[in-house]
This record gives structure tokens, sequence and C-alpha cells, in this order.
């Protein structure tokens, strides 16, 4: 009996070893995951772009921007001129975080005048903007200590903080255009894909393709249900999280709902595209959760700060089409801008449906060979 048992062991090890798909779950994925949570699940930041208004432009406001950027944590990407450059900044998204250096700064510091600098940051992302401040207050309350010690004397700065956006840091403002983002992308790209992918497995994709109607006829009579449904739920979910939840809307609610348009659109193209890769609804799946579900949740920004992220990590990070509709969704509806705001992410999201369009058509049309 035992030697039958061992037989059958070994031929379950050999049947294993020669499937790569096996392969690839069972020790592919562990070190994918283990990987990629260890670099991405982290609240610590390394070369936080941040933009300073400086009024004072002397020696000492200097030496606390040096200070500030020694810690590693910070990189100075802007010295601003302006109020308007900084709101400008915000509003594209561009800024995450500005300190503004008074003026007479140095003369206020030396004379015991306890100057104020002002830390605004993003609230749109509370916690992200939460840690942020802790970190400049962190090195400013160093430089002090520092200053003091020279010195001899005690001195004080006062350190003002502003939430843009989200004063009372609702942590809302944050999830609910991340969720958005998120259901869109399941009900287009995956059930999308699990659809044809599933005429493909039955063979009844076949028969549709023998028939009269045109390819592009078939494909696309299969996955206009699936937009329709999903911007209905994208309109029911934005209300949700407005009536519900608080989240406001400050921009054009037409504008919004033409974004959400235009990313079901890339969703549906990028689940054309793996249906045309799959044969079987497994393999569709394993492809959608691998190609879309994680890197979406973990790398697009949504819960852990990119910033934070090793620079390989954020290359796929930029690649991935719900990094661009967050910061649209936010853009619009807790920045409230325009158009004129969004043409970078509108222009990825534009550009990466008509590659995914192309592919699906190549793909598509080797198959009926």
């Amino acid at each position: 009996m035992f030697k039958v048992f061992k037989a059958f062991v070994k031929k379950e090890f050999y049947h294993i070893l020669r499937d790569k798909r096996t392969l690839l779950i069972l020790f592919g994925m562990p070190i994918a995951q283990v990987l990629i949570f260890g670099f991405a699940v982290t609240n610590e930041f390394n070369d936080t772009k941040i933009d300073v208004l400086d009024y004072a432009k002397d020696v000492t406001s200097n030496q606390l921007i040096d200070h500030i950027q020694s810690s590693g944590h910070f990189m100075v990407n802007n010295r601003l001129l302006s109020e308007k450059e900084m709101e400008d900044g915000f509003k594209a998204g561009a800024s995450k975080i500005v300190v503004a250096i008074p003026e007479n700064f140095s003369e206020d510091f030396y004379a015991g005048a306890n100057p104020q600098i002002q830390v605004i940051t993003d609230g749109s992302d509370p916690n992200n903007a939460n840690t942020l401040v802790q970190y400049v207050t962190q090195m400013v309350n160093t430089f002090k200590t520092e200053r003091s010690v020279q010195g001899g004397t005690p001195y004080q700065i006062q350190l003002s903080t502003q939430m843009m956006y989200n004063p009372q840091l609702v942590s809302s403002y944050n999830f609910v255009p991340g969720t958005i983002a998120l259901i869109l992308l399941i009900i287009c790209a995956m059930l999308t894909s699990l659809t044809i992918a599933k005429e493909n497995e039955k063979g009844t994709m076949e028969v549709l393709l023998v028939s009269p109607l045109p390819p592009v006829i078939i494909i696309l009579g299969k996955v206009t249900p699936y937009a329709l449904l999903s911007f209905g739920i994208a309109v029911l979910v934005v209300l949700i999280g407005n009536i519900v939840f608080g989240v406001p809307v400050l921009g054009s609610f037409g504008l919004l709902m033409l974004m959400c348009l235009l990313y079901v659109i890339t969703a549906l193209s990028l689940g054309t595209l793996i249906s045309t890769k799959s044969d079987t609804q497994q393999k569709a799946m394993m492809t959608s959760l691998m190609s879309l579900m994680m890197p979406s949740l973990i790398l697009s920004g949504f819960i852990f700060p990119m910033s934070s992220m090793p620079q390989v990590l954020q290359w796929i990070g930029h690649i991935i089409p719900a990094k661009y509709f967050i910061d649209i969704l936010k853009g619009i509806m807790l920045r409230g801008v325009g158009m004129d705001f969004l043409l970078f992410e509108v222009g990825v999201l534009l550009l990466m449906t008509l590659v995914f369009l192309v592919l699906t058509w190549r793909n598509f049309k080797i198959r009926l060979e």
C-alpha cells in the first residue's frame, strides 16, 4: 500500500513540476507578493518633492531649506515666487506640500521674535498629509535645537499648518475616489474578460465569428452592456460618496461623468485585450487578478504613497490606468479644477485606450486566422 501511495505522490509531483502555471502560482506569486508588499506597504518617505515659498531669501532661510533636505525625506522641487504659483501647483496635483518662509526670517529668528513658518499640504490624502507635516515639524525642531546650542540662546520658530481641500482630514475624501476606480476596473475589465473567455472556452465564440456579423460588432455587442452598467454604477457611487459620506463635487459634474466614461472605455479595452490572450475563464481570472487588481490596489497611490516606493515600483505605478483616474477624480471632486488642469491625465488615458484597442485588434485578427 505504501509503495502505491509513494508512486501516486511521485506522479503528482511530476504533474505539478511540469505545469508552468502551477509553478508560477506556487513560487512566483508568494515571491512577488513579499517583494511588493515589503517595499510598497510603508509610510516612510524618501525624496518626497517639496515646494518652497521663500519670502526671506536670506542665509538662515536657505540653511533651513538645506536642513530639511538633509534628512533624505524631502527634495526641493520648485522654489515658488507667489501664492498664485502655489495654488496652481496644488490644483494641478503637482504640489503635495509647500513650506512658506516669511520675510525677515533671519532677523526675527535670531532676535527671538518667534517667526511663523507655514506648512501647507494637500489634504485630499489625509494620511499622507499628516505624515508629511510630522516630518517637516521634526526637521524644524532639530534646526531650532542645533542653532540654540551653537548660539547658547533657545531660539523659537512658530509652525502653522494648513490642509488644503480637506481641513477636517476626512478619510472618505481619499477612499471614495479610489474605491470608484477599483469598482469600475473590476466590473469593466475583469467581468468583460471573463465573459469573452467563457465564449472561447465553450466554443461559442467561433460560432459567432463565422456568422455574418463583423468581429467589431460582436465585440461591441459583448462590451456595451458592461459599459452602460458601469457608467450607471459610477453615477451611483459618486452620489453615495456625496450624500452618505459628504465627499464634495466642487468641479463640473458633467466633466466628472465624462471622465468616468473615458475610464470605463479604457477599462473595457483592457478587459477585451486580456480576453484575446485567455483561452479559459481561469486564465482570464488569474491574469486580471495579477495584472489589474493587485497593482491597482497597491501601486496606484490609492492606499500607499507612490513617493515612498522604490523607483521600479513607481515606474510600474505610472502604467496603471487607475493612478490617473484617481488623480482626475480628486482634481474634479476635491480641488474643483477643470479640463485645463487635467490634460496630462486625460491624454495618458486616451493613449492607453488607443494602445489597448490596437493590441486587441491585432490579437483578434490572429485568432480569426
